[in-house]
């Protein structure tokens, strides 16, 4: 097994968008689906629902959610428990960002995960020994 990297919720999310203005990351995020080894966390998979469900702009169908998230759960997977709180909480408060990204950071480190693919976090910042790249710059 290769090394494996973490996806943020926008990767899952630009690969189901229907929307003309997501055309280009779209293109993007299926290649990186493709081409990596990758996990997720519970958290993820949230927002993913939460986001498709929400913003109908996207052109996303409850069964192409629900496929989705099939496909998904079938990577490893990071489950909500106290102890990935309390790590996210110390990752926060060390790194000065958003508790939610603190617990996407504190899910790739529990994976063993050494890249972080978002377009929310600093590209090229390191947070412990995880790397965040943009992939959409």
């Amino acid at each position: 097994m290769g090394l494996m990297v973490f996806f943020d919720t926008n990767i899952f999310i630009y690969i189901v968008s229907a929307a003309p203005a997501d055309r280009a990351k779209r293109e993007i995020a299926q290649r990186l689906l493709l081409e990596f080894e990758f996990g997720l966390s519970v958290q993820i998979l949230q927002e993913f629902m939460d986001v498709t469900l929400r913003k109908t702009q996207l052109g996303v169908t409850h069964a192409e959610i629900s496929d989705m998230v099939r496909h998904m759960i079938g990577y490893p997977l990071v489950e909500t428990s106290v102890a990935l709180a309390q790590r996210a909480f110390e990752i926060k408060t060390r790194f000065g960002i958003r508790y939610w990204d603190a617990a996407m950071v504190a899910a790739a480190l529990e994976l063993g995960c050494h890249t972080i693919y978002s377009e929310d976090l600093s590209h090229g910042q390191d947070y412990g020994g995880i790397t965040v790249l943009n992939p959409f710059l």
